[in-house]
């Protein structure tokens, strides 16, 4: 699974990148900054199963934070996005190809209105976020349905036996699955006259989350709530209120879990520094609730690709793998995975092998075909 970042030039694409990864990636206030794609990774936020049995979990990777685990997915930043990117305008078509094995989409709007199109500064509330919504949502569509054009131009000559093949395979390199890219032909048939239809079916199983984003600039308030009446998934955000909080945690400042309501200060600050910090804490995180960058990323794999974290372990009484580490791994599986898919996550041989498995809460066996639930702690018992 991978996260992408989207969104016009100068729209806070990058800081949102680096807060939601602690990472340097050069901003600046002028369109293209970013030209070759910035890859990462950030982590969703959930609810560590150790809390359950009173015992401190040892994560192989991500990290764990008073009962919150923060479980490890790969996100890329891309070249900023100006109309006529299809066309090869900016640098629309490697910007475009970069994001073809992106699961779901986090398009980072301006949500001040503070430049225009292609990402130069004017004045907060000169442009309409939404004409930055329209527009992108427009360059997507036409890049994929040129993909389509160009994938029946091909199949078109095969025979009937391979078209349908070769057509799956091809949108399959578009991050899509090959069962929704079967769904989409046993519907619509093949794309001779529909390459449009095909396009927005495709762009249905490769969604758009709007990171409605510089909420403490006015008008952005106004600007989001219109947003939210027109669009699914507009989650206000401020990427560099993010950034200074982490930056400020990681310094040992202030106390602050990402995606937290409010922050603690425990160290020593400046009196700008606390200034800066009181500012988040007013514009920000009071009126909004938080800064709104791990919400996004909860949002992009729980609610819209639906994805849920399940924990192995090989003891299914202490909750650890043989060396005694609780809770080791944390694996963010699709919303069908099944106790057999976790086995073979978890290594090739153990799934070949596998003979069932036992749900550590309940001690309870269950069979191959047993559907995870997000939060399970699962031993897998496989032959040798």
């Amino acid at each position: 699974m991978q996260l992408g970042l989207v969104g016009k030039p100068s729209s806070g694409k990058t800081t949102f990148f680096n807060a939601a990864t602690e990472q340097s990636a050069k901003t600046a206030p002028y369109p293209f900054t970013t030209i070759e794609p910035n890859t990462g990774i950030t982590w969703v936020r959930t609810k560590c199963p150790h809390t359950e049995i009173g015992t401190a979990c040892n994560p192989k990777h991500g990290f764990c934070v008073d009962g919150e685990r923060f479980v490890p997915v790969e996100i890329i930043d891309v070249a900023g996005l100006v109309p006529g990117a299809h066309e090869g305008r900016g640098l629309g078509n490697k910007f475009l190809d970069d994001l073809r094995q992106a699961s779901v989409l986090i398009h980072v709007v301006d949500a001040s209105g503070s430049s225009d199109a292609e990402g130069n500064p004017l004045k907060p509330g000169e442009r309409d976020p939404a004409e930055d919504v329209e527009f992108l949502r427009e360059e997507i569509l036409a890049w994929i349905q040129g993909i389509v054009e160009r994938a029946w131009v091909k199949a078109r000559k095969m025979p009937n036996d391979k078209k349908d093949e070769a057509l799956v395979e091809r949108f399959t390199g578009l991050g899509i699955r090959p069962e929704e890219a079967e769904t989409i032909l046993n519907r619509l048939g093949y794309p001779e006259g529909k390459e449009r239809e095909w396009a927005e079916a495709i762009l249905r199983f490769k969604p758009i989350i709007i990171a409605a984003n510089k909420i403490d600039v006015d008008p952005a308030q106004e600007n989001v709530k219109e947003l939210q009446k027109k669009y699914d998934y507009v989650i206000p955000t401020s990427g560099i209120a993010e950034y200074t909080l982490r930056k400020a945690a990681k310094a040992g400042a202030i106390k602050y879990i990402p995606g937290d309501r409010d922050f603690e200060i425990v160290g020593s600050l400046t009196d700008q520094q606390r200034k800066g910090l009181e500012y988040i804490r007013e514009h920000v995180l009071e009126p909004f609730g938080s800064t709104g960058i791990q919400q996004v990323i909860n949002t992009a794999v729980f609610d819209v690709l639906k994805y849920k974290v399940v924990f192995p372990v090989e003891d299914e009484n202490k909750w650890a793998d043989k060396k005694g580490n609780v809770l080791p791994d944390a694996f963010l599986l699709p919303p069908d995975a099944t106790a057999l898919d976790l086995a073979y996550t978890v290594h090739t041989d153990i799934g070949k092998k596998f003979i069932a498995a036992i749900d550590a809460r309940t001690k309870k066996r269950v069979g191959k075909d047993h559907v995870l639930k997000n939060g399970d702690v699962i031993k897998i018992v496989a032959g040798r």
